[in-house]
């Protein structure tokens, strides 16, 4: 069963042709040959969720500051240039110095290869896109404002080039959500937990979004009206037990099977958690609060875990202990459509050279291999509180990790790992734990992890997305460090 999104996924991405005006009296015809290549580019990138707005051709550097205004205004999250012959570089020059969006380089040639024996200066320059590329790329270097990419290749046929702008179409997603996006931040950090501090303004400098800060009152609002009877509630504890399995403890006197009491408790506050966020027109939410013992903010400020995993699934991160570093890598993770829990290492297993990965929520249950499991926990360890627990295995094959950490200069720095989720037991302790295994080995790979200095906390996503992700970062100006396979 797959969560469907609550918001659908849309971006804005811009087109801008290049060429150059002497051609068009020269060699008639050709003008049209080139527009035709631009409709086709359009419809490749429309194809990926995107809404595309075609800015027509720039063939000389009066008509590229005539279209820079009109480029602005468009509040783009990714400019594609498209170089359908050669152009001169004063053409692009105007563009790229102004454009605070990434600036991506399309050179697709109708042809494989030109056709030697019967070529004429016509069929060259349909096929030119590459020409003036090196000169663009030059001065954009020149003016400090180097392009985001430039992706080669045919127009039709290449299954390389259209991953590339694909793979960009995702980016734009990101960018569009996350420069925008009001991240709801409620409570405090866990005591000395000094590696999930996070400044607020660091967060909009870097990456656009707001943080609200939020009170737990805020959400008891909505909690405290909410009975078994309520329709809501009713509701929201059908869709719990048709969406997770509830079996037998097993091992851990810790979990009993799911109590009624518990899945009341937690349907209240899933309930209570999407008013809450429809109300402070919330994109994510992170939150730590303890509560004093024995009153209703206690139940509900730790019976988040059902809610949080299923707004996580449906595109809205969720996010634990306050780390609103971990909520990012989660939003950009589900906006790449990769995926995205919450996660922490736990015990390495080292017979089968893996280590646990995994966290007590929120999890990404579009990512479950299986259909997850709730329990009921005594207690949460480390934490006050008891209720139901998630607990899942993600897909088994290619992941990718992502940690958001804070350098002395208090600038972030994403620390990003590939490896492989292999099928393997895991402690049935009503947590979510997956089988991580990474090269060369675990023990190589941990220390190298640990001696970048990300937080404990990651976002794993499904899939090796290591290289997308790096792209993501250098679009904001951001450090990224890959962890070495090698």
């Amino acid at each position: 069963m797959k969560i469907e999104r609550r918001k659908p996924l849309n971006a804005n991405v811009g087109v801008l042709s290049v060429g150059l005006d002497t051609y068009w009296d020269q060699f008639p015809g050709l003008l049209e040959e080139m527009n035709k290549k631009t409709a086709v580019l359009v419809e490749k990138l429309k194809a990926n969720s995107v809404s595309v707005t075609d800015f027509g051709m720039a063939d000389n550097a009066r008509r590229a500051y005539e279209a820079l205004p009109k480029l602005k205004a468009a509040d783009l999250d990714v400019l594609f240039v498209d170089m359908v012959t050669y152009g001169t570089s004063a053409t692009f020059g105007a563009i790229v110095r102004e454009m605070q969006c990434p600036v991506v380089l399309v050179a697709l040639q109708p042809r494989s290869a030109m056709d030697y024996e019967h070529a004429t200066t016509f069929m060259q320059l349909c096929n030119d896109d590459l020409c003036s590329v090196p000169e663009f790329t030059g001065v954009a270097v020149r003016m400090g404002k180097p392009v985001a990419e430039v992706i080669l290749g045919m127009l039709e046929g290449d299954e390389k080039a259209d991953a590339s702008l694909a793979e960009w179409c995702r980016i734009a997603h990101v960018r569009h959500d996350l420069r925008k996006a009001r991240l709801g931040h409620m409570g405090h950090v866990l005591e000395a937990m000094l590696d999930m501090q996070t400044d607020p303004t660091a967060v909009t400098s870097s990456f656009g979004c707001h943080v609200v800060q939020c009170e737990p009152d805020e959400v008891m609002e909505e909690f405290a009206p909410l009975t078994a009877d309520d329709p809501a509630v009713k509701e929201m504890s059908a869709r719990i037990l048709g969406f997770f399995d509830t079996p037998d403890p097993v091992s851990d006197p810790v979990t009993t099977k799911l109590t009624d009491a518990d899945l009341l408790t937690a349907s209240r506050a899933a309930v209570a958690l999407e008013r809450f966020i429809a109300k402070k027109k919330l994109d994510g939410f992170a939150y730590y609060y303890e509560a004093a013992a024995g009153t209703e903010m206690r139940k509900l400020v730790t019976n988040f875990i059902v809610g949080n995993s299923l707004l996580t699934g449906a595109g809205f991160p969720m996010c634990g202990e306050f780390d609103i570093k971990t909520c990012i890598a989660m939003l950009i993770m589900d906006r790449l459509e990769i995926g995205g829990s919450f996660a922490e290492f736990h015990p390495i297993d080292f017979n089968r050279d893996t280590v646990l990965v995994g966290h007590d929520g929120p999890h990404h249950l579009n990512i479950a291999d299986r259909k997850p499991v709730l329990r009921s926990l005594k207690k949460y360890h480390g934490k006050p509180g008891s209720g139901a627990g998630v607990e899942f295995n993600i897909k088994t094959g290619p992941i990718t990790m992502l940690s958001i950490g804070v350098k002395a200069d208090g600038k972030f720095k994403f620390v990003v790992a590939e490896g492989e989720s292999v099928s393997g037991p895991i402690p049935p302790t009503g947590n979510t734990n997956t089988h991580g295994k990474f090269l060369p080995d675990v023990r190589t790979f941990l220390s190298r992890w640990c001696m970048e200095g990300p937080t404990h906390h990651f976002a794993l996503g499904i899939g090796h997305h290591a290289e997308t992700i790096a792209k993501v970062a250098k679009s904001f100006g951001v450090e990224c460090v890959v962890i070495p396979a090698k």
